[in-house]
């Protein structure tokens, strides 16, 4: 069992976390970048996102970032290199791919799908 001040500060360094990684996600971000901007260690913000997260900060970038896609693709007349650069991602190929990991079919397939808006709440929910 954990100490409720070592509870609280991870859920803290989580949160700031988020909150960053959430309005910068298109940005060059790194778990160390990230660490040193809420004022912990690199370990100790790997800790916060395993216990208090239950992902890793690699997993929650691209799930963040998905997520924009999928927006930007479902409401949006972008191309799907647009959106990968929005996104945060240079090479369209590696967008395509974590999209299609993440969402089960390609970006041009999302938006093609009849009802891409539903397929986005679906992955959201899952």
């Amino acid at each position: 069992m954990q100490r409720s001040s070592t509870v609280t500060l991870r859920t803290s360094l989580y949160d700031d976390a988020v909150a960053i990684v959430e309005q910068e996600y298109a940005d060059d971000l790194s778990l160390d970048d990230i660490a040193r901007r809420v004022a912990s260690s690199r370990r100790q913000l790997q800790r916060a996102y395993s216990e208090i997260g239950e992902t890793t900060f690699r997993e929650h970038l691209t799930g963040v970032r998905m997520d924009r896609a999928a927006e930007l693709l479902a409401s949006s007349s972008l191309t799907v290199r647009e959106v990968a650069h929005r996104v945060g991602y240079r090479q369209p190929a590696q967008f395509a791919k974590a999209f299609r990991r993440r969402h089960g079919v390609a970006p041009s397939a999302f938006r093609s799908r009849p009802g891409g808006a539903p397929a986005l709440h679906a992955s959201l929910a899952a």
